[in-house]
């Protein structure tokens, strides 16, 4: 039974990664160009309410032998998630992820590499707007980065961001955590702002954007969701996201601007590519922006890595042996 399956836990993705090595993953993976280079699949979503949705993503990774997918449901603010690897030698299934950590892993992770790559160097300071889930670890990510000693934190609910901010000052010891009374307190000359909401109306304008500032966008990866103005566009240096096919689908933002012409999205670049060619941000530049929408080699560069850390490890779920025979359907009972 040992070459059977694995089936690893959210306990087994949080105890043997942490978001260092989840950046460091991400790096791997999408710095690799030419022959052996993954692909990702197109996001897929199905609306199963009103602001609810079912998605699924996926990929392939030729020189890890590795591809699989992601799928997950996000009703009422809650979801589920699990990730599938199978061999790209013989189609066997390797392992079975539950991945709502890893999910939230890789997601700030991909904001970690958009800030490494484009945010200013010496930037000290940040706001972030949005008090989900999402948002201590997004702030862990870009501390991970750049020398954060203080963040300002922002959401439309007092209660909410106040518990951020303690959360964030107990996580991070030496941080300066302050809950902001406005969006304008919290976005006032800071270098590096993430957006990380479920907002369904543009709230964030170039006016709230001092020069040198960078923009990570994260919040809003369905048509549906909408977080910054269109007024930011004009005014970005640099323009990178996880994937162009992506934002071209999915994103209410790039769609409305960039329109259906494919002239009009050469300043959108993919970061692996700003990643390969070593770019960084122009000292003079106004702002620059890094929108992920989800990307499925993302998922699979970080679950491939936790699949490498478990194999062989003490207490290793293992699924069935019958999982892994590849009997033809007609011989299964």
């Amino acid at each position: 039974m040992s070459d059977a399956p694995l089936w690893l836990t959210e306990a087994d993705v949080t105890q043997s990664m942490d978001l260092g090595a989840a950046i460091d993953a991400l790096e791997r993976v999408l710095s690799v160009t030419g022959e052996g280079a993954g692909e990702t699949m197109g996001k897929t979503h199905l609306m199963v309410g009103d602001n609810d949705v079912l998605q699924a993503i996926g990929g392939s990774v030729p020189s890890e032998g590795i591809c699989g997918a992601k799928t997950w449901v996000n009703v009422g603010g809650k979801s589920q998630t699990v990730l599938i690897l199978f061999s790209l030698s013989d189609g066997a299934l390797k392992c079975v992820v539950e991945a709502t950590a890893l999910g939230q892993m890789r997601t700030a992770a991909m904001t970690g590499l958009g800030t490494k790559f484009l945010c200013a160097g010496g930037a000290a300071e940040m706001a972030i707007i949005g008090t989900g889930k999402q948002a201590l670890p997004q702030i862990a990510a870009c501390l991970a980065v750049r020398p954060i000693k203080k963040v300002r934190i922002f959401s439309r609910s007092a209660e909410r961001r106040e518990a951020l901010a303690a959360a964030a000052e107990a996580a991070f010891p030496g941080l300066e955590a302050t809950a902001a009374a406005s969006l304008e307190e919290a976005a006032d000359g800071v270098p590096l702002i993430t957006l990380c909401t479920n907002a369904t109306e543009a709230f964030f304008g170039s006016s709230l954007a001092a020069k040198g500032t960078h923009i990570n966008a994260i919040g809003a990866i369905v048509p549906g969701r909408v977080e910054f103005t269109e007024d930011i566009f004009p005014r970005c240096t640099m323009i990178a996201v996880d994937t162009v096919d992506g934002v071209r689908q999915l994103s209410r933002e790039f769609m409305d601007y960039f329109g259906a012409g494919k002239e009009n999205w050469d300043k959108v670049v993919p970061i692996s590519a700003v990643m390969s060619e070593s770019r960084r941000r122009p000292e003079d530049a106004d702002l620059t922006l890094f929108k992920a929408m989800g990307m499925g080699l993302a998922d699979l560069a970080v679950a491939i890595e936790v699949l490498k850390r478990n194999v062989g490890a003490d207490g290793a779920h293992r699924l069935p042996e019958r999982i892994k025979k590849h009997l033809p359907l007609d011989q299964e009972k």
